[in-house]
């Protein structure tokens, strides 16, 4: 499914153990047939939004109503990630 429709999604941690359990393959492609947003994506995929911390699209921490596009990376990083990355990584106040 790997085409300019899709979207390349990865998960680390907690997050990362639901892929494994579904046997979804790492980094998975999703097919999107428009924009949608990171939390949208996330309840497409089944993925508890209370797990989610921070997203990441292209590299970059982004909100969870920021918009995805076909070809897009996208990232989701459960709670957990220490003090001092959180502010690194520009996760703090990233949640809403």
């Amino acid at each position: 499914m790997e085409n300019d429709k899709c979207v390349e999604v990865r998960a680390f941690s907690f997050i990362k153990e639901i892929f494994d359990q579904r046997g979804w393959p790492f980094p998975m492609q999703v097919e999107l047939e428009k924009e949608c947003t990171a939390l949208e994506l996330a309840e497409r995929l089944e993925i508890p939004t209370e797990k989610i911390e921070a997203v990441f699209v292209n590299g970059i921490v982004k909100k969870m109503n920021e918009k995805i596009k076909p070809g897009d990376r996208v990232a989701f990083v459960p709670p957990g990630t220490p003090g001092p990355y959180r502010v690194i990584l520009g996760i703090v106040g990233k949640k809403e």
